[in-house]
């Protein structure tokens, strides 16, 4: 595999690592070697290492003395932390958008986002749902202007990724479900109704949770 810029060589090998953990082609208590990801992508030890640093930080390893590297444990509680977490960092960015929108146009890039989805669906892309269904935040982020939350919501983006990944693929019924909130969600923005807003995205945030719950008791 050969990585390029403009993201940073450890970035690219964080990104290469947690798709797999996303995906599941790396499981819960999987340790992840130094050497072995070194040999496997020609890269430098210290670009892996400080990738494993990212991932750390990002919720989807835990580095151990004397033990090294492994996937996290996806658990009950620390899903329904997550989801309650984020339900606030959705809301904010929602409302963010909506009190800030000025022309129509300005809602362009959601719409071109329902329309990614909407292909998604048909050609049941579990992946590719779940990146746009970020990359709506990501859309959010020039409304809300703050870089805080911006940081917040990319630091926790793969923890909940690999929890949505899991959830879709038990039960991919769901992704018509969630496509039908976010139409919602565009009215309710659409008429700067913010109390719909929280309502309809904590519906989303607690729809995403009872998912990815119930697929970890088959899992």
């Amino acid at each position: 595999m050969t990585f390029k810029a403009p993201d940073s060589l450890a970035e690219q090998i964080a990104h290469h690592l947690a798709e797999r953990i996303i995906r599941g082609e790396l499981q819960p208590g999987e340790r992840i070697q130094e050497q072995k990801v070194t040999l496997a992508l020609n890269v430098s030890r210290g670009s892996v290492r400080e990738a494993l640093l990212i991932l750390e930080r990002r919720h989807l390893i835990a580095i151990l003395p004397r033990r090294g590297a492994h996937v996290t444990e996806l658990s009950a509680h620390k899903v329904q932390s997550l989801c309650t977490l984020m339900s606030e960092l959705y809301i904010l960015l929602g409302n963010a958008v909506a009190q800030r929108w000025a022309v129509q146009a300005d809602l362009g890039p959601f719409l071109q986002i329902q329309q990614r989805l909407t292909a998604s669906l048909e050609r049941q892309d579990i992946s590719a749902f779940v990146e746009d269904s970020f990359n709506v935040m990501r859309a959010a982020y020039p409304f809300a202007n703050n870089p805080y939350l911006q940081e917040t919501v990319e630091n926790l983006h793969p923890a909940m990724s690999r929890a949505y990944y899991l959830a879709l693929e038990q039960r991919k019924a769901a992704m018509s479900e969630f496509l039908a909130l976010f139409a919602q969600l565009l009215d309710a923005v659409l008429a700067r109704d913010l109390p719909k807003i929280r309502l309809v995205l904590g519906s989303y945030a607690q729809r995403s949770c009872d998912l990815v719950l119930t697929a970890l008791t088959v899992a």
